[in-house]
């Protein structure tokens, strides 16, 4: 503290210098990035727009660390303040150097992800190459902030004297670290799994916990499923290796879909199978491939008749089912209302209640003295 006040004035002009070289590097960035929108504005390009977008944030930051080495040699302060001012700036510069690689990956995987949109009809193989390029994206993320981290930490010699003393115990080490990070290594192992054989990709119609839903993230360790009523399902991301689960996308979006219902047995089947036919070609949400309608099931009461057809995805196949289903009760409620289903039953000896042998409708039975009294 003694130090600091007899050298107040050396302090406040370093601080004054440092200060001024941030504020140029912050205003050189504003009129670099001025230009560059001007230039994207008139020649818009998907890599030009890419670069700009996760530049912006990182030469806030880099340019005013470059700013702060230029400066730091000229500062009238002694040696061991400027090597503590280098190496705090260094240690900023390595984070820097990360987050530059980072984005260098963004930017590339940005552009192959603008080549294979999954907003189109037949979109299996960009969802393929979607699911890939995500996961590839959150490995990386993973393995360049572990690289910056340990590059950041050899900066500090006693790191270094800690890393030779215990080389001999490192096997060791190794099992407790590995045991305590079973789980993140776990979900890394799933991560490069799931991106290879590919059980689920983005947009996948899945089945989960018997919720039906979409894909929506994958994340280095979990997956969010967009449930059909909007909610969000987190799901681990191991539980897709070591759990069943249903993909209803895996090779095709088309579906089977099926409506079933319980009719009488006077029920014209061929008419109903024309209706059937007729309604299939009247909507657009049929594939055109499959029209079968059969009588399924039977009991004492009535028989199951099952329409089967296929629809081009798992959403038109509700609509369609819905729409079908509608419309063949409508046809039987306006054509053959004596085929929906109804109990039958016989009355036996006219509608009159016949009398107990014995005269009485309540009470104990009556003895054939009591008769005879």
């Amino acid at each position: 503290m003694h130090y600091l006040v007899i050298h107040w004035k050396s302090w406040a002009l370093s601080a004054g210098i440092l200060a001024g070289s941030i504020l140029v590097a912050l205003l050189f960035r504003w009129i670099l990035f001025a230009i560059i929108d001007g230039l994207t504005k008139r020649e818009p390009t998907l890599l030009k727009d890419s670069i700009v977008r996760h530049s912006k944030n990182l030469a806030r930051w880099i340019l005013p660390l470059l700013a702060v080495v230029l400066a730091v040699p000229a500062l009238p302060l002694p040696g061991i303040a400027k090597t503590a001012i280098q190496h705090a700036v260094g240690l900023a510069l390595i984070g820097v150097v990360g987050w530059l690689v980072i984005l260098v990956t963004d930017v590339v995987i940005d552009v192959f992800e603008t080549r294979y949109r999954v907003d189109t009809a037949d979109n299996l193989v960009a969802r393929k190459v979607q699911t890939q390029l995500n996961v590839l994206r959150r490995i990386l993320d993973v393995l360049i902030i572990f690289i910056t981290v340990g590059v950041a930490l050899m900066t500090f010699p006693a790191i270094h004297q800690i890393g030779t003393s215990l080389l001999a115990s490192a096997g060791v080490a190794g099992i407790v670290v590995g045991l305590a990070m079973k789980p993140t290594l776990s979900s890394l192992v799933a991560g490069i799994q799931i991106a290879l054989t590919q059980p689920i990709r983005i947009d996948d119609v899945v089945v989960v916990d018997n919720e039906w839903g979409r894909i929506e993230e994958i994340h280095t360790f979990f997956v969010v499923v967009r449930i059909w009523d909007l909610r969000r399902l987190v799901v681990p991301l191991t539980y897709f290796i070591e759990q069943p689960f249903e993909n209803w996308t895996r090779t095709s979006a088309d579906l089977l879909a099926y409506v079933l219902l319980w009719v009488d047995y006077s029920v014209p089947v061929d008419e109903l199978r024309q209706e059937f036919t007729r309604l299939l070609e009247t909507t657009p949400k049929w594939k055109g491939q499959v029209n079968v309608l059969q009588v399924v099931d039977a009991n004492d009461h009535a028989i199951q008749v099952r329409a089967l057809m296929d629809a081009p995805d798992s959403g038109q196949a509700w609509d369609l089912k819905c729409v079908v289903r509608e419309g063949l009760i409508k046809f039987l409620q306006e054509k053959y209302p004596n085929s929906l289903p109804r109990y039958r039953g016989e009355v036996l000896g006219g509608f009159s209640e016949p009398t107990p042998p014995n005269g009485r409708i309540f009470g104990p039975p009556v003895t054939p003295q009591q008769q005879s009294v």
